[in-house]
């Protein structure tokens, strides 16, 4: 045997000697180390490293020191469910998982590969941010990364698990990327620190309580979901990724079904309240149209009053957007705005058809929401929307009342094919609101010990003359009302009717301005 080739293979026995002990200090934190977390994610013996031997930046580094090759961060190729993925895990146990300039090209190195091969990029993060030790050097690094997340958007899926701390501008990175799952009691992402949040303006937070899980996932939305361990984390993600396509010049897999496409459900004609103001449970309507045990929500903690996430309808991937009359009553806000606008254009991307459940009864009011900017949060729903030219399929379950009607997929907004239940209430505002303006002189004029019959034979009216799915289909809004125990056949064929669906802009322009 050769020189050389005794010293690559000692070289190889010390560096997985190396990363036992080092894996030990990761376990003791209920943690595992970056080689174990991308051999849990990939399928069994898929992994291909690239840049393994790369050594940190500079001459402050002892290059032969054999923990510094790959310089905390390990990547490479694989495949989960036998298609192809680019995975970055960044290790903690050496200098904390530091960013430094080898470690941050390595990263872009990554991106870069993904983007050529059309694969999809997952990144788990566990680093205390960009290395101090190489000051500007690692920043300039960083902004590279940026930018070869901003290159691979719209592209391929980027997936961020977050597993450890993910602090300062690094967090910019999974914030660029599509999906953010973060680990119960390990992670947390922040800009500020709490050292010098308690500094600077005097709050006194624990990591967890300034950017914990729970923090990010139903406060300020950063996180579409959580798991309890690394290993739910990555199982997560496998799941995911089985919705999506590799790429947006692909169709997202097909998955055979055993559930029928014709399958009748009897009792869905009775699940919806007759009594608007009456909530239910928006995603058992969900559960029990599509493809049984395929609904995959995101964001389900993260303004609740709307839910979105992927399921399947006779195997086919399909997004799903809907208002829940179980918090606030549906209402649209600030943040469901948000969380549907994103879901929109991520699904308009890499092509999966949108079907939207409406049941609101408008916008929420008030100055929290006015002064918070709801009309330009809300336009981005709206704008979304009309962008958006994947097949678009919309239920109108219940109440659709002014604005909110138009926002949610209304005919000129694009939709494809709009159905509604014969439960469907769509006006310009509730009958309530609408009488007291409409007969206001009327109930005025009347002793007020007669004035609430009158009232409600005035409601009554209204909503059989004016508030019904037959008033909207006589019109041309609506192209049929339907039972909601063939909801599921009837969404398949109009499915199978517009999967050849082509749209091309008419107007010449480079994109246009989304509010913000």
């Amino acid at each position: 045997m050769s020189k050389s080739i005794e010293n690559l293979k000692s070289l190889r026995e010390r560096i997985k000697k190396s990363t036992e002990e080092r894996a030990n200090l990761q376990h003791s934190k209920g943690k595992l180390s970056a080689i174990e977390r991308i051999n849990a994610l990939l399928d069994s013996g898929s992994f291909s490293p690239i840049l393994s031997h790369i050594t940190p930046y500079g001459s402050t580094f002892d290059s032969q020191k054999i923990d510094q090759l790959g310089d905390g961060v390990i990547a490479g190729y694989g495949t989960i469910n036998g298609r192809g993925v680019i995975v970055f895990a960044e290790d903690f146990t050496f200098m904390g998982g530091s960013m430094g300039v080898a470690h941050l090209n390595k990263i872009s190195r990554a991106i870069e590969l993904a983007v050529k091969m059309g694969l999809p990029v997952i990144g788990l993060y566990d680093s205390g941010g960009a290395r101090i030790q190489e000051g500007v050097h690692s920043l300039t690094a960083l902004g590279g990364v940026f930018y070869n997340n901003v290159m691979a958007s719209g592209y391929i899926p980027q997936i961020a698990v977050i597993m450890g701390p993910c602090a300062g501008g690094a967090c910019y990175s999974p914030a660029l990327m599509d999906f953010i799952i973060m680990v119960e009691k390990v992670s947390y992402m922040f800009i500020t620190g709490p050292k010098v949040v308690k500094s600077v303006i005097g709050e006194d937070k624990t990591p967890d309580e300034l950017g914990g899980p729970t923090v990010h996932a139903t406060k300020s939305g950063v996180a579409t979901h959580i798991a309890k361990n690394d290993l739910e984390a990555l199982q997560l993600v496998r799941k995911l990724l089985s919705y999506l396509p590799n790429n947006a010049l692909l169709d997202p897999p097909f998955i055979q079904t055993n559930d029928p496409i014709d399958r009748v459900d009897a009792e869905l004609n009775q699940f919806i309240p007759e009594d608007q103001r009456k909530p239910y449970d928006m995603k058992v309507l969900i559960n029990r149209i599509f493809d049984k045990d395929t609904f995959f929500e995101v964001h389900k903690d993260f303004a609740q009053n709307a839910v979105v996430g992927f399921a399947r309808l006779g195997g086919y991937s399909v997004g799903i957007i809907a208002n829940q009359p179980k918090f606030l009553g549906g209402v649209l806000d600030i943040d469901s705005s948000d969380k549907i606008s994103r879901f929109i254009r991520f699904c308009n991307a890499f092509n999966i058809p949108l079907f939207t459940f409406v049941d609101t009864p408008g916008y929420m009011p008030g100055t929290k929401q006015e002064y918070g900017g709801i009309i330009r949060h809300g336009a981005k729903v709206i704008y979304a929307y009309s962008e958006a030219n994947v097949p678009k399929i919309t239920i109108i379950v219940r109440k659709a009342y002014g604005g909110a009607y138009i926002a949610m997929c209304s005919r000129l907004l694009g939709a494809d094919v709009v159905y509604a239940y014969p439960t469907a209430e769509i006006a310009v505002m509730g009958p309530e609101g609408a009488i007291e303006i409409i007969y206001k002189k009327e109930i005025e004029a009347t002793p007020i010990e007669e004035r609430q019959a009158l009232i409600e034979r005035l409601v009554k009216e209204y909503r059989e003359k004016w508030a019904n799915p037959y008033e909207a289909a006589s019109k041309g809004h609506i192209d049929d009302i339907i039972l909601p125990e063939e909801t599921r056949s009837v969404l398949y064929k109009a499915l199978l009717k517009l999967s050849k669906k082509k749209y091309e802009f008419y107007l010449k322009k480079k994109h246009g301005i989304i509010p913000t």
